[in-house]
């Protein structure tokens, strides 16, 4: 049964690490969250991000670095773009040439870095599909033409965001390659996902912190990727109400709202919930 807290603070003792979620917990992609950096500087106990961004860790810990979060405040900065990157650089993917769909230019040359690969806007000359990011309005008609034709030709796309949606400021919700993904595999295409709900992912993080699953707590606010993820994995979990269901929490009593959420979805509920990271 979920139970209600108003700070992670008073679950610390149960658990050896906290692990966290970017988008929706810790900032909306612009800004952090109010009081966030403090409350976690706060905290006397190992922190880690796990964020389904295609870009690379590094990337990712500068974003947060610029937003205020010390450069030591997480022992570890894991993304679903690190994960993939990793898994080309160890020869786990065969195919070379990469038809990418990005959110924006560069995005995929950045990310690619020393890789023996090559990069294409051409379907005719790609061997696999890298689906990175999209612009903040969804896959352009032409990227979704691209999408269109790789499906036809029997090519694998590869998501290194599985994210449908992710919060932005003033609670918008912007579309996220996990809904494209997902698109291009109820019409017959191979999608092979990186990130969370999946489980590898959270077995390279186990393995970086050093910590058995039961004694790990995630913090996010999805479902169907923080929570279920790591239930798969064995973790507990905290829903963060403030971000991706925020529109969910509307009445007076929020363990209603999250039943109603639950059943929705189909997805397991969290062994916590918090209105914001306190």
């Amino acid at each position: 049964m979920t139970r209600l807290i108003r700070s992670l603070s008073e679950i610390t003792d149960q658990v050896d690490a906290i692990v966290l979620d970017q988008w929706g917990v810790l900032h909306d992609g612009s800004a952090p969250y109010s009081g966030v950096p403090e409350t976690l500087g706060s905290l006397d106990i190992p922190l880690a991000v796990l964020s389904n961004s295609g870009k690379r860790a590094d990337l990712n810990a500068a974003r947060m670095e610029a937003m205020g979060y010390p450069p030591t405040l997480f022992r570890t900065v894991m993304t679903s773009g690190e994960a993939l990157w990793q898994d080309v650089e160890a020869g786990r993917i065969e195919a070379k040439t990469l038809l990418v769909i990005t959110g924006s230019e560069g995005d995929a040359e950045i990310w690619a870095g020393r890789l023996p690969l090559t990069l294409t806007d051409r379907v005719e000359e790609a061997e696999a599909v890298l689906l990175m990011g999209l612009p903040e309005d969804g896959a352009t008609i032409a990227q979704q033409h691209k999408l269109d034709r790789a499906r036809l030709a029997g090519l694998t796309l590869y998501c290194s965001n599985p994210d449908r949606g992710s919060p932005r400021d003033g609670g918008r919700i912007v579309p996220s390659p996990g809904a494209v993904a997902h698109d291009y595999a109820e019409h017959g295409g191979e999608v092979i996902f990186y990130g969370k709900p999946h489980r590898p992912v959270y077995r390279a993080l186990e393995r970086d912190l050093g910590y058995a699953p039961e004694r790990i707590l995630m913090v996010g606010d999805s479902l169907e990727h923080d929570i279920a993820g790591a239930a798969g994995a064995g973790w507990r979990s905290v829903l963060v109400q403030g971000g991706l269901h925020a529109g969910a929490f509307q009445s007076d009593d929020p363990l209603a709202d999250l039943d109603l959420l639950v059943a929705q979805s189909g997805h397991p509920p969290p062994d916590y919930m918090i209105e914001v990271v306190a």
